[in-house]
């Protein structure tokens, strides 16, 4: 009896020197606050299903207590470079971040390798149909509408034209409009989103006018917008997709390329790390677990939650294309992407730097993986 209990007191301190081992460094992160001590973080973004478990609270930010709150990143951005630092971790624009940083010395927030949305953009190409446009070169001479020139979105559309079909912006005449048929859902364009650059043609569209109006009235040929514009939600005949299967062109340019563009990442609160230097690192792993969780539950029965028939068969395929970690975090899964759309902004005059990812990205997170 007394060798059986040794052994067992034996097999579990062993357990739990291992466990200790596995744990992160307990110097960077405060061990077992009660609840009264945990660090309360306003956290910010889209109710996305691959960030269920953030703000449900199923998963928890090691030594934090989320507050979350649903936000457009357009007024997501808007809080965060306009001076009121209203949330601690925010979704945040990409691009829009990275022209803050180059241009305006906006070092308030900080990124980690966390990509909420990330789309393909063949798909965010719309025209008039009666206009003669069936291909990408037809765009050339053209008027395109818009309501954020410079927004992640944008500056992905432009630099796919450049790289893959050879339509520069110098190449067409940009129409900016006062409003954006979207708002509702994505917030009011921020001012990062509305820098232009020199050397290339603009005007403004009637006052008072959406980009979708524009289009309807033949004031623009074309439209590049990050969300289906009001038009072609009602189903207008008049306005339709340059890309007729602009599925099957995205899987052929991820094919080809290698790049899922990424559109918002995740950012926190420079004073809060300086403070907190644990907490990116935290962050990260939080983000990771939920989307994991995500992964699991459209495995299991991803279908049941979704009203789409061929869901499934989309899953598999997606997969299978792609890879099982389809959606990656961390840097290294995502170099190439991330380096890409640096050299887009400043190949079209937005940023004044080729930025780079250790400008970025905080340092403690480069290295993590998911």
């Amino acid at each position: 009896m007394k060798n059986r209990l040794f052994y067992v007191s034996f097999i579990t301190l062993v357990v739990a020197v291992s466990l200790t081992s596995c744990k992160p460094e307990q110097s960077k992160t405060p061990a077992n606050q009660s609840e009264e001590n945990l660090l309360v973080l306003k956290v910010a973004g889209y109710d996305l299903d691959r960030l269920k478990g953030i703000f449900t609270g199923q998963v928890q930010i090691d030594n934090c207590k989320v507050e979350f709150h649903k936000v457009g990143i357009g007024d997501a951005n808007t809080a965060a470079f306009s001076g009121a630092n209203t949330y601690d971790v925010t979704e945040i624009g990409l691009h829009p971040y990275m022209l803050a940083y180059a241009n305006n010395d906006f070092r308030d927030y900080t990124l980690i390798p966390v990509f909420p949305l990330r789309t393909f953009r063949h798909k965010s190409i719309f025209i008039h149909s009666d206009r003669g446009i069936n291909t990408p070169q037809d765009l050339i001479g053209r008027k395109i509408g818009t309501p954020g020139y410079s927004s992640t979105s944008l500056t992905w559309i432009r630099g796919m034209l450049k790289d893959e079909y050879g339509v520069v912006p110098e190449d067409i005449h940009w129409v900016l409009s006062n409003e954006d048929s979207s708002a509702d859902a994505a917030g009011k364009i921020s001012d990062e989103e509305q820098v232009v650059p020199e050397g290339v043609n603009v005007s403004y569209g009637t006052a008072g006018k959406d980009e979708s109006e524009l289009l309807l009235s033949g004031e623009v040929d074309a439209l590049f917008h990050a969300a289906e514009p009001k038009a072609y939600i009602q189903g207008n005949p008049s306005v339709t997709r340059l890309f007729r299967d602009a599925r099957q062109v995205e899987r052929a340019y991820y094919t080809k390329t290698g790049i899922f563009p990424i559109m918002h990442a995740v950012a926190i609160k420079t004073e809060l790390i300086e403070k907190y230097p644990w907490l990116p690192e935290a962050v990260f792993k939080a983000y990771s677990e939920a989307k994991s969780q995500h992964y699991m539950q459209l495995k299991k029965v991803g279908w049941a939650y979704s009203s789409l028939p061929w869901f499934a068969q989309e899953f598999e395929e997606t997969r299978k294309l792609m890879g099982e970690n389809f959606w990656p975090y961390g840097i290294e899964a995502n170099r190439l992407t991330l380096e890409t759309l640096f050299r887009y902004s400043y190949e079209q005059g937005l940023s004044k730097k080729q930025l780079t990812i250790e400008d970025l990205f905080h340092h403690s997170t480069l290295t993590l993986i998911e």
